[in-house]
């Protein structure tokens, strides 16, 4: 059977017997074909005989007219799109020589992935991605991709789990068909943390298959990034897009192989993603060579609509993964980021055996710091404040909390930026003051984590004060702690780290709420001219702070708030003294605070929430942790029924405990099926529970 009546076939095929029914009384109204042709008449004898009288292309044409009196428009357009791929190699006589194709498009990416950027996007240097990839932990996400906490939470609930008998999943094997059942995923969507490696491990997959050593039975890949797609404005058919950014010209790619899995598209960063997904509509768009919206293009190549036999990788971190309806996925992993012997691999390679040691043993001090770790931005971070401080004999300022770390790395940064420019003569002050740079930072900081935004462009930048052509996006303090990337011509910048991001924001609204007696979060005049009369202005800062976190659905204000509250310490504010002297900065009394924190502890049902507050009552340097740690040490805590909050500073000081309790013993605690769910992480985090 030729190609053409193979396709009419199939299309049949689709239709049960009663539409097959309908489509053949339709077409007994065309000249040539009788009421006895069609009786009786099964797919293959309908498709002989409409062929016999109408002959190829017509035929064709006429079941793609009545597939669409038959409102199967779906199995219209597809049959069109398949035959137009089907019979465009017969209309120039040859057919298109895919292996030499695919030579072409694996030299090109071979060029574009094969070194990767170590550091910062204006200090940092280009490095072989063979010579410095590690690979990463990941595993198959039995949740189906649904977390709903910050993610630095995240971390610390994928702590221990590092360690469990968890199947590690290789990238290079994910798309390969499986021995034991046969089949193979064909959508697979990979969440990890903001800087986890995801980026990475997308680059070195692509990079095995150009260079030959994986997945070679895939003909084509084509990545296409969120971060590139945002910008295209105009519209595109999938293979105008396809020839756009991977061929010089349409001849090269007339159209794409059928078969299973022999075209991949990769979607990198659908949580950076600019323009709305929605997958509520069915239009069924089949057309590669019809032009649409880029967004129209990702949704029907999701739903297989438009190559119904491609691979699809989505990555995404997990406050985005939502965006797809699990009905279209295949299977959900997990980027998990470094192991315990990754992470201190990392400080050996980087530094000296002396100084490594001296890291390791420090921020194994800090539970919080130490987990941290897991994430390769954060090492590096870790290694630009710890390095110059440990490498000293003794040092009284070396941080121990989330909250000093990142200070201190910002006063590395001042630092550097005073060595920049003392032998200026004519410094930039506009551009380069170090106080301007931070709030014009932190004014972009905040606004976009409100908006749930990663990446920003020219304009988020500018409404900001913040302008390319004076420097100030250059400064030494830019360079450092923000990025900035071309893609398809454009500039595209971003914070080193969500983190940091999350860090810079807190700050901001920490000064202007003491400099410029701001509160953004108030919205009505009357609500800000109370602030501004209040006594207690900053305690009334920090509980609209609290209560905008807890509102959060995935908490994504979490870390933001930790560092606000930590930055009323006055251990913490003399660091800024030294960053900010123009800056009128004093110590307020932040047990009020410390009392609503503790308020809304006795309320809050979410464990993952509850464990934020405690940790905000760390970084307030408050002692109802240590009380519960004593008590739970000497026994005195199974001797009473627990508080609420009592409950979850339990739950707190087992889950931040360095090791997997070997055994947990429930009776000594149990007193209610409420304490029963609040220790539910912990028993979860145990060998054997009692």
């Amino acid at each position: 059977m030729a190609p053409v009546e193979e396709l009419l076939e199939k299309s049949l095929n689709e239709l049960v017997e009663a539409e097959l029914k309908k489509f053949q009384w339709h077409l007994k109204n065309h000249e040539h074909i009788s009421n006895s042709d069609m009786e009786n008449a099964d797919r293959l004898k309908t498709v002989d005989k409409m062929v016999a009288c109408f002959g190829l292309e017509e035929a064709v044409k006429i079941t793609v007219e009545i597939l669409r009196k038959m409102n199967q428009k779906n199995l219209a357009e597809q049959l069109e799109n398949k035959h137009k791929q089907a019979v465009w190699p017969l209309q120039f006589g040859l057919i298109h020589d895919y292996t030499e194709t695919s030579r072409r498009l694996k030299n090109k990416l071979k060029e574009d992935y094969k070194r990767i950027l170590v550091g910062n996007s204006q200090t940092g240097h280009q490095k072989y991605l063979n010579d410095i990839y590690t690979d990463l932990y990941v595993v198959e996400n039995v949740t189906g991709g649904r977390v709903n906490n910050h993610e630095v939470m995240q971390i610390e609930s994928n702590h221990n789990r590092l360690t469990a008998k968890e199947k590690p999943i290789k990238c290079n094997d994910m798309f390969k068909v499986q021995c034991d059942t046969g089949r193979r995923n064909r959508k697979v969507l990979t969440m990890g943390i903001a800087g986890v490696g995801k980026t990475v491990s997308v680059n070195k997959f692509i990079l095995d298959w150009a260079e030959g050593r994986e997945n070679q039975d895939i003909v084509f890949i084509f990545p296409l990034p969120f971060r590139r797609l945002n910008l295209i404005k105009e519209e595109y058919s999938l293979m105008g897009l396809i020839n756009k950014y991977f061929f010089s010209s349409p001849e090269e790619l007339p159209f794409l192989p059928e078969g299973d899995g022999k075209v991949m598209f990769i979607f990198d960063g659908l949580d950076e993603c600019r323009f709305p997904l929605s997958f509520k509509d069915d239009d069924g768009f089949t057309n590669v060579n019809k032009k649409t919206t880029v967004s129209k293009i990702i949704i029907n190549l999701i739903k297989t609509h438009l190559v119904p036999s491609a691979l699809i990788w989505i990555t995404s971190r997990s406050a985005a993964a939502g965006l797809i309806p699990r009905d279209y996925i295949d299977q959900v992993t997990e980027v998990r980021g470094f192991n315990d012997e990754q992470k201190e691999q990392y400080f050996k390679n980087n530094s000296t055996t002396e100084v490594s040691e001296n890291i390791i043993r420090h921020i194994k001090k800090s539970r919080s710091l130490y987990i941290m770790c897991h994430i390769p931005v954060f090492c590096w971070i870790s290694l630009t404040v710890l390095q110059p401080l440990l490498a000293r004999e003794s040092n009284d300022k070396t941080p121990t909390t989330l909250m000093g770390m990142y200070t201190s790395f910002l006063m590395s940064q001042q630092q550097q930026m005073e060595k920049k420019y003392c032998d200026d003569p004519e410094p930039k002050a506009n551009a380069r003051s170090f106080d301007q740079i931070i709030l014009k930072l932190g004014k972009l900081a905040f606004q976009q984590l409100e908006k749930g935004n990663l990446i920003f462009y020219k304009e988020d930048l500018e409404e900001c004060g913040l302008y390319v052509k004076e420097g100030s996006v250059h400064s030494g303090l830019c360079t450092q702690m923000f990025q900035e990337e071309t893609v398809s011509a454009r500039s595209v910048y971003s914070f080193v780290h969500l983190s940091v991001q999350e860090f810079i924001a807190a700050l901001y609204v920490f000064l202007i709420s003491k400099d410029k007696k701001t509160n953004p979060f108030l919205e009505s005049k009357t609500e800000k001219l109370k602030w501004n009369l209040s006594k207690k202005p900053l305690f009334k800062l920090h509980k609209a702070a609290i209560n905008k976190a807890l509102q959060s659905e995935n908490g994504h204000l979490d870390l933001f708030l930790r560092f606000l509250l930590g930055l009323s310490l006055e251990s913490n504010q003399n660091d800024l003294k030294e960053l900010l002297p123009k800056l009128n900065l004093k110590a307020d009394n932040v047990k009020d605070t410390i009392g609503y924190v503790k308020k809304t502890i006795e309320m809050e049902k979410s464990v993952e929430r509850t464990i934020n507050l405690f940790h905000c009552l760390s970084e307030l340097k408050d002692d109802f942790v240590e009380e519960i740690q004593e008590n739970l040490s000497s026994g005195k805590l199974s001797a009473h029924n627990l508080s609420s909050a009592q409950w979850s500073g339990l739950v707190f000081v087992l889950l931040m405990s360095e090791e997997i309790q070997e055994k947990f013993e429930l009776q000594k605690y149990r007193r209610s099926d409420e304490a029963l769910m609040r220790l539910l992480p912990v028993i979860k985090n145990t060998r054997r529970a009692l």
